[in-house]
């Protein structure tokens, strides 16, 4: 994992303007670079009229053109070094669409969760719902066959006794406890 990866955007913004700047510095120093080489080609163009160089000519020539070297060097360093941060946000780049599209890929999973719970909450409440009903047909059947029986037990009670089912008091001495409507 490149440490660039666990960068979040803000920081990839930063990043980009840093590399942005570098470019653009190295974009003035070889517009700098190529001026002085401008300057350097035309200025020798209007020396080499003369008949013999100077050897302070050919010391500062030769001045400038370790300058050069110094400069060129300095181009590649940072071309190298963009072209690594180029490779860098270019993956990085990648890794953010990545992040996001998983990121939308979930929210859109959490968004049908509770849909999902319904569904899966409704298929195992289905058995428990139609055992429920059974019972409940089969309690209704057993209860409408108690009260036939007990009809029929009932009818056939009264058949054999002839007269009806009357609760019997026992006869007692005790007057005292009845009420007496008299005064």
């Amino acid at each position: 994992m490149n440490p660039t990866e666990s960068l979040n955007p803000h920081e990839l913004r930063a990043e980009v303007a840093r590399l942005q700047e570098e470019v653009k510095m190295r974009d003035r120093l070889v517009q700098q670079l190529s001026q002085e080489l401008f300057r350097l080609v035309k200025g020798n163009a209007n020396q080499t009229s003369s008949a013999a160089p100077s050897s302070q000519y050919q010391e500062q020539m030769q001045l400038l053109r370790q300058q050069l070297a110094e400069v060129e060097q300095q181009v590649e360093f940072y071309q190298s070094q963009i072209a690594d941060r180029d490779r860098e946000l270019f993956q990085q780049r990648q890794t953010a669409q990545e992040l996001t599209d998983r990121a939308r890929m979930l929210e859109q999973v959490v968004q049908e969760l509770p849909e999902v719970y319904k569904q899966k909450f409704a298929e195992r409440l289905k058995p428990i719902q139609e055992r429920v009903e059974a019972l409940q047909r089969e309690n209704r059947q057993l209860h409408a066959e108690l009260q036939s029986v007990s009809y029929r037990l009932a009818k056939r009670t009264r058949r054999e006794s002839g007269n009806l089912d009357l609760p019997s008091f026992e006869p007692s001495d005790d007057r005292a406890s009845l009420p007496s409507f008299t005064s």
